[in-house]
This record gives structure tokens, sequence and C-alpha cells, in this order.
């Protein structure tokens, strides 16, 4: 077929589907202009950057790894790192079962008023900011008003300090950030549970398969693909950790256990004007987040469950 003919026809399938061109339009711009266009930004990491002078006008850092260096020669980096990475997988590793587990409860509840009260229930906590949270955190745990430690005492106990020990809070962040994204994980995969074919379960139903059966050998691998792409996706994120959560609700006495980079890099890097140590530390996270993605993915395929 000629070149000419080829384009005519090319043409011809974006006409047929421009109602679906047009709808993808807005996404395109959006993803454009607010997250690959300000990637020329990033030069300001290899920068002595001045607001007066902007990013073009700031001269060259001497040496250009001169901000990376003042982050990695810290005596706080191997703090903050482990402190960083420690969060993420607890989060990780204790945030995958809990939705996994409501959504399959969820799908397996045969009243329907009772499965949208409790699905609208666990969902709620999405739309609450940590600094609501925070305040529930502290009805319940503080260690001179909380209700928690109101019961301790009439059993006899001795209050604790949850909110500011280092032996409880990283349990609290873990805790806190599972309740906030239960029902919000749960409808994902319920989504996905959506899509399975229902004839597997009559088959299943025929042959004297038990619920516990047929949540194992057909629901979970069903799910499985939507399992691995999110648990990839959140790897990607490792060395974020949740700055807002954490920044709300840590204190100087759990430094040691709960500072993260982020929150260094708010108070070193943004306090302090000095956006190319921020820059330089964005972009550290993001390569080793990209890194993580691209080998979590190629894994990931040998099961044939990548996601490109």
């Amino acid at each position: 077929m000629p070149a000419k003919a080829r384009t005519f026809q090319r043409l011809g399938r974006i006409w047929q589907f421009k109602t679906l061109y047009v709808m993808l339009v807005p996404g395109v711009l959006y993803y454009f202009l607010f997250k690959y266009l300000p990637m020329y930004g990033v030069i300001i990491a290899f920068k002595d950057f001045n607001i007066m002078d902007g990013i073009l006008g700031s001269p060259f850092a001497d040496p250009w790894n001169k901000h990376f260096l003042a982050f990695f020669e810290s005596p706080y980096f191997s703090q903050l790192l482990t402190n960083t990475i420690l969060i993420s997988v607890y989060k990780l590793i204790f945030g995958i079962g809990p939705p996994i587990l409501m959504a399959i409860l969820l799908n397996e509840c045969r009243v329907r008023w009772f499965r949208s009260l409790i699905q609208t229930l666990t969902y709620m906590p999405h739309f609450l900011s940590w600094v609501i949270i925070y305040g529930i955190l502290i009805a319940l745990l503080s260690q001179s008003s909380g209700l928690v430690n109101h019961w301790i005492k009439d059993l006899g106990g001795e209050s604790i300090p949850f909110l500011t020990s280092t032996t409880y809070f990283r349990s609290i962040l873990v805790g806190s950030e599972i309740w906030q994204n239960l029902g919000w994980g749960a409808i994902i995969y319920l989504a996905a549970m959506s899509s399975i074919d229902p004839t597997r379960y009559e088959a299943a139903r025929i042959d004297g398969a038990s619920r516990v059966r047929m949540v194992w050998h057909i629901t979970l691998p069903g799910i499985r693909n939507v399992i691995i792409m999110l648990f990839i996706l959140n790897l990607g994120h490792i060395l974020d950790a949740g700055f807002g959560q954490i920044y709300i609700l840590y204190n100087l006495q759990v430094y040691p256990v709960a500072d993260i980079i982020d929150t260094w890099v708010f108070r070193t890097g943004l306090h302090q004007l000095n956006f190319s140590l921020a820059a330089a530390v964005g972009l550290f996270k993001s390569a080793i987040g990209f890194v993580l993605v691209l080998t979590t993915n190629q894994i990931a395929k040998r099961w044939g469950e990548g996601i490109w």
C-alpha cells in the first residue's frame, strides 16, 4: 500500500473515533502542563539557584554534584534513609492484606444494605485530612486525656505515651494509614472482582466447592493482576513514606524513628530557601523509584503480570 494511502487510512481511523480523541485531550493537556513541562526545573539540582536570577540565570554549582553530596554527607543521612525505608516497607507489607480482605468480605456479603453501610463507613476516612485524624488520635491515645489510657488506668495500669514514644510511633503511623485507606483500597479490588466471569463461581458451586475454596481458587487469582499492579506502583513511592501524615503527627521525642527524607528536606531545604538541595533530593528519590518500578515490573513479567 502506498504511503499516501496509509496516511489517509490513519486519518480515517482518527476521524472515526474523533469523540474519544476529543475526550482524551484534557487529560493529555493536564499531564503535559503540570507533569512534563515542569521537568525542566530539575536543573536547579545542579545549580546554585537564586530566586532573583531565575532557573536559567542561576550559575551552575561547582562541583555539579554539590547538593547531592550535601545530602549524602549529612550526619543524618543513614537515619533518614533507614526511617524512610522502614516506614514505607511497613506500610507496603501490612497495608496490602486489609483492603483485599475487606473487599472479599463485602463481595461475599449477601445483605445489600449492610454491605453498603460498611462500605460507606470504611470509605469515609479517605476524605479526612491528617489534621482531623491527628485530633482523633489525640482523643484516643493522649497520655493525659486519651480514652485508651483511661481504660488502661481503670484496669490498674499506667498510662502510655503512645504519640511521644519511639516504641509505638511507627505502629501508629502504619495503623492510621491502613485505617484511612482501607475503604478506598477495597473499592479498587471490588471493581476488579466484578470483572470475574460469574460462570466460574457457578461451575465451582455445582462441583461442591465451599465459599472459602471459591475465594482461594477463583477470586484471588482473578484479582492477582490488580494486586501486583498496585504493589509495583506503591513500590515506586517507597522513599516518600507519607510526608503529610508524619509532618502532622511527629514531634521532637520521636525524631529518631520518625524523621524521614521529606521532613528533613522541608526543614533544611525549604525553611532555609535552599531549593537546589530540595530539588537534588527529589531527583534522587525519583531515580530510585524509577529503578524500583522497572525492576519489579520485569520480575512480574515472568509471571505474566507486568504493567506494560
